[in-house]
């Protein structure tokens, strides 16, 4: 059970970026640097580096303009699931469940996560600095929580998955409203 709420944890930090989670993951392996990532491992440790590390800068930094934000979401939204599915993989090493469908569950979080991103981004027309700012801070946070405290860490993911639905039932309610009037 303690992996299943690891991989929560994990997924749900990939749901919200995409590549500071994966570049935490493996700054936290020491020496070894993905060498027990799946898919990741398979690709050299200095072009991960190089890779991950701008595009974190660039989610970092980018994220808090409107055009930013577009641009990250965008591109967020069809690596979100497969950059979920790694991470899942990645801190669920000795469990009974199979590899598959860790990576599933923990894909479909990351994309669920980042649907309601993408929904409050194009309702609100930009997500506020405050909001951008505690989902940096959530995304770091969960990640730590994935490897250090994960039954803490999916109690959180499971939090967010339950603000996912209550997002979606309050934009179907707006939505059938609207169209009345």
């Amino acid at each position: 059970m303690i992996e299943i709420l690891a991989t929560l944890s994990a997924s749900a930090a990939a749901g919200m970026r995409v590549g500071v989670p994966l570049l935490i993951i493996g700054i936290m392996q020491g020496q070894q640097l993905w060498s027990q990532v799946p898919i990741l491992s398979h690709i050299s440790p200095h072009v991960l580096i190089g890779l991950l590390t701008s595009w974190s800068l660039f989610e970092l930094f980018a994220s808090k303009k409107l055009l930013g934000q577009r641009i990250v979401q965008q591109v967020e939204l069809f690596l979100s699931p497969l950059a979920g599915a790694i991470m899942g993989l990645a801190v669920a090493t000795a469990t009974a469940t199979p590899a598959w469908l860790i990576a599933f569950i923990g894909g479909l979080l990351a994309l669920v996560l980042q649907l309601v991103l993408v929904g409050w981004f194009y309702r609100l027309r930009g997500l506020p600095l405050w909001a951008v700012l505690l989902q940096d801070i959530l995304c770091i946070a969960l990640v730590f929580f994935a490897v250090d405290a994960p039954r803490q860490g999916g109690l959180i993911a499971l939090c967010l998955l339950w603000f996912a639905v209550r997002s979606a039932k309050q934009w179907y309610e707006w939505y059938w409203q609207n169209r009345r009037n």
